[in-house]
């Protein structure tokens, strides 16, 4: 694990020491989480965006995500099927 320096206002750093404290943690194992979660954020963004891009190269065909009507039906049975 490495030491590093930041810069940030006063107001943020009494809000994250409360909720720090609040929480259980410390400023530093605050921002760890903060950013461990930033960055799975942004992570899956870029994914989202790379599949958009994929389907505009290759638009799916009308048969690609069709589902057969039997397979949207309950069926006879229904949620009585599930009862004891």
């Amino acid at each position: 694990m490495r030491t590093i320096q930041i810069t940030i206002d006063d107001e943020l750093v009494e809000r994250v020491d409360e909720r720090a404290k609040r929480i259980g943690s410390t400023r530093s194992g605050f921002a760890r989480q903060a950013l461990r979660a930033a960055l799975a954020r942004y992570e899956e963004s870029e994914a989202e965006e790379r599949q958009k891009a994929g389907y505009r190269r290759i638009p799916p065909t009308p048969q690609e995500f069709s589902i057969r009507d039997e397979d949207r039906a309950w069926g006879d049975d229904g949620w009585d099927a599930w009862k004891d």
